[in-house]
């Protein structure tokens, strides 16, 4: 009996003990949700999406052929800038 005197949990051991729990399964969770929004995240296209409103705007008739075909080459030379900056600063 004499082992176990004064041996039991001070409040502040305790509480202590209460807060890195729930900060452990609060960061496990967070990392899951984390992995599984980052796997299922769509990269954005805005290139295409520009493509795509430049072909409703031509089958509305809002704009001719010779407009539509230089709008797309200054759409396709700004993705090709874009790209060649995106892979200058891999470097």
């Amino acid at each position: 009996m004499m082992f176990w005197y004064g041996s039991h949990l001070v409040f502040w051991q305790a509480a202590l003990m209460w807060i890195g729990l729930i900060a452990f399964w609060g960061l496990v969770i967070w990392a899951v949700y984390a992995l599984f929004a980052g796997a299922t995240r769509r990269p954005e296209h805005r290139g295409s999406d520009a493509r795509r409103i430049l072909d409703e705007r031509l089958a509305r008739g809002e704009i001719d052929a010779a407009e539509y075909h230089r709008l797309r080459d200054l759409i396709a030379t700004g993705d090709d800038r874009r790209a060649a900056a995106d892979a200058g600063s891999r470097r």
